[in-house]
C-alpha cells in the first residue's frame, strides 16, 4: 500500500477528475463536485447497495472466510442483461454514503475475517473510494484491495491506482464494438478494455490479475479474439475465469438472440478456444450442474 502522504496526493488527483468528470471512457465532463450527474447518475457521494462477506468469487478471492464485497450502486455501462439492474441502472436499491461511513464498511468487513476488500463496480466512484481508504487505513485497514470492474476503464484513471490496488478483477466482455454498443451502450469498449487490461498487467503482473470472460449466446462476446489478445499481448500464464452463468435478466428477455441461457456446446467451444491459445491458468464453471445450460434435459431420479 502507498504511504499515507502519497495516498492523500493520489486522492486529490482523483477528486480533481470529478470537476469535469473524466473517470471513464464516456468523459461526461459534468461537475460531480457540485453533484451534477452524468451517465452513471452518481454525483459527489458514492452510493452503496450492500456490503457482506462473499463466498461466490474465484477461489483465491473468496478463500475460506469470504471476500469483503462492497456493491456500489449505478454503473458506467448499461448492459441489457444485467442481473443487478435494480441497483446498477434503475436506482431502486442503495443509498449515498459519506467517506467515513464507507471506511467503516471496510473495517467491519476486515473485522469479520474477510480476506480482502472487494470493490464491486468501482469505476465511477474511484475517487470516493480513495477518500475512504485514507480514513480506513489510518484506523487499521490492512487487508488487500480487489478492484472488481467491467473493464470499461481509462488508463489515466487506472494509473492513479498503481500501488494501491492489489488484485485487479476485470471483465473482458466484448471483442466487437458493435456488440458492445448494442448490448451495453459502451462505445469503443474493446479499445478501452484492452488498454486497461495492459495497464493492470503492467501494475500487478500475472499474480495480481484475474480476467473474467462471460460467454454470451451466439458468440456475441467474441471469445476467440479475446483469448488471442490475452495469449499474445498479456501472457499465456494469465489467470482467466471463464464464466458460463449467463441468464437473460432485465431487458434481455425481449431480445431474441440473448433471451435464452447459454448452450452447453457454446461453453465447451469457449473452453476449446482457451486451450487453442495455450491458456491454462484459471477456472471454468463446470460445477454448477448441466441445468444452467439451455436445451439440456436433466433426468429425474424420482
Amino acid at each position: 500500500m502507498q504511504s499515507r502522504s502519497k495516498l492523500k496526493e493520489k486522492t486529490g488527483q482523483a477528486l480533481k477528475m470529478l470537476e469535469s468528470c473524466s473517470l471513464c471512457p464516456r468523459k461526461c465532463n459534468v461537475n460531480r463536485l457540485k453533484n451534477e450527474l452524468g451517465f452513471c447518475k452518481t454525483g459527489l457521494k458514492a452510493k452503496v447497495c450492500s456490503f457482506m462477506p462473499h463466498h461466490g468469487e474465484e477461489p483465491p478471492i473468496s478463500g475460506s472466510r469470504g471476500s469483503g464485497a462492497i456493491f456500489f450502486s449505478n454503473c458506467n455501462m448499461a448492459c441489457v442483461y444485467c442481473q443487478n439492474y435494480k441497483f446498477s441502472q434503475l436506482q431502486e436499491e442503495g443509498r449515498e454514503v459519506s467517506p467515513e461511513e464507507l471506511a467503516g464498511f471496510m473495517l467491519e468487513l476486515q473485522n469479520n475475517g474477510c480476506h480482502n476488500i472487494n470493490l464491486v463496480t468501482p469505476t465511477h466512484v474511484m475517487p470516493q473510494i480513495l477518500q475512504s481508504l485514507v480514513i480506513a487505513i489510518e484506523k487499521g485497514l490492512k487487508i488487500p484491495l480487489v478492484y472488481n470492474t467491467s473493464g470499461y476503464e481509462l488508463v489515466e484513471a487506472l494509473e492513479i491506482l498503481e500501488g494501491i490496488v492489489d488484485i485487479y478483477l476485470p471483465d473482458m466482455r466484448y471483442a466487437d464494438n458493435n456488440m458492445a454498443i448494442k448490448y451495453s451502450s459502451a462505445p469503443d469498449y474493446p479499445k478501452y478494455n484492452r488498454q486497461a487490461i495492459k495497464e493492470m498487467y503492467r501494475q500487478v503482473g500475472v499474480e495480481g490479475l484475474i480476467i473474467r470472460h462471460l460467454v454470451l449466446p451466439d458468440n456475441i462476446s467474441g471469445t476467440d479474439k479475446i483469448m488471442r489478445f490475452i495469449s499474445s499481448e498479456i501472457s499465456k500464464d494469465a489467470y482467466i475465469s471463464l464464466m458460463s452463468q449467463y441468464s437473460p435478466y432485465f431487458k434481455a428477455t425481449g431480445i431474441k438472440e440473448i433471451s435464452r441461457r447459454l448452450l452447453l456446446e457454446e461453453y465447451e467451444n469457449a473452453k476449446t478456444i482457451m486451450e487453442k491459445y495455450g491458456l491454462h491458468n484459471g477456472w471454468t464453471q463446470d460445477s454448477g450442474g448441466l441445468e444452467r445450460f439451455a436445451g439440456v434435459n436433466i433426468k429425474s431420479n424420482i
